[in-house]
């Protein structure tokens, strides 16, 4: 199943997405769309209506550092770190997730802000101490993501915080593919483009901690729950990793791409300088 949410002429529903047309599901909840067995509702046409991200607010956001051993070795220039024994986690905040196809800030405090395509991890069910033979059991699908990271303030957070989190910087989607509709996760390949031009090229079978080690080292301190997403790692090719830097710009696209999965892209522009309280 490819699960999308979506919003049209009758607001935000879920649905299911099949080729050009999604068919909509009664489900109010991520819980209720995943255990969805089909529907008799009249399809939608995609291109009459926005995709929005697949979880509408995740509660946690959760990013693995230097997960692909190529990227480990270009990323000691900016983030002074080798290949980690121990996984390196850090969060994105809730208001950073945004939609597939979503405009992305280039922030008003810098001008570092680069690109990471990740295997994005859907939860599906509450876990705690998870064992990694098991831990396939709580995923309820997978998207594509995107980590951008703003390179100067991730550098000066001891925990990458501050350069992982800000608004709009976890793009994910098309879909949640559902776990039965991929017969080898480690197979797929991720790819990102900037404005046309290949960037990344990497396999999941790359990753130095793969998903179930992933899942079993948080739940160990932790309830992962339905909703929850995790960003795997990004191959090598980062903007960061070429000499001088290639950081994104306003104007720019940036397309990301994993077999099987599907594709999502963005348009990076100026951070709006309107400021909000209340």
């Amino acid at each position: 199943m490819r699960l999308v949410r979506f919003t049209g002429k009758d607001g935000d529903r879920y649905g299911i997405l099949r080729g050009e047309s999604i068919r909509p599901i009664p489900a109010e909840t991520l819980e209720d769309a995943l255990q969805t067995t089909g529907s008799e509702a009249p399809e939608i046409a995609l291109a009459d209506v926005e995709l929005l991200a697949p979880v509408e607010r995740p509660r946690k956001i959760l990013g693995i550092g230097v997960n692909y051993a190529a990227h480990a070795a270009e990323s000691v220039s900016f983030v002074d770190t080798k290949a980690p024994q121990v996984q390196k986690w850090f969060n994105k905040q809730a208001t950073s997730a945004n939609a597939p196809f979503g405009e992305v800030h280039l922030p008003k405090v810098s001008e570092q802000l680069d690109y990471e395509v990740e295997l994005v991890v859907v939860i599906g069910k509450h876990g705690r101490h998870v064992p990694r033979e098991r831990a396939m059991e709580i995923v309820g699908g997978f998207c594509v993501g995107c980590d951008y990271s703003v390179r100067d303030w991730q550098k000066a957070s001891q925990t990458m915080i501050m350069g992982k989190g800000f608004d709009t910087h976890a793009p994910f989607g098309p879909a949640i593919v559902t776990p039965d509709e991929i017969e080898d996760v480690s197979s797929l390949q991720l790819r990102s483009y900037i404005n046309g031009e290949l960037r990344q090229s990497g396999h999941v079978r790359d990753m130095i901690h793969d998903i179930p080690a992933q899942i079993a080292h948080l739940t160990a301190a932790f309830t992962l729950e339905p909703g929850d997403l995790i960003f795997t790692g990004t191959p090598a090719g980062v903007g960061a990793g070429h000499t001088p830097p290639k950081w994104l710009k306003a104007g720019d696209t940036v397309r990301l791409e994993i077999d099987q999965i599907g594709v999502i892209e963005n348009q990076i522009i100026a951070e709006p300088e309107t400021a909000r309280i209340g």
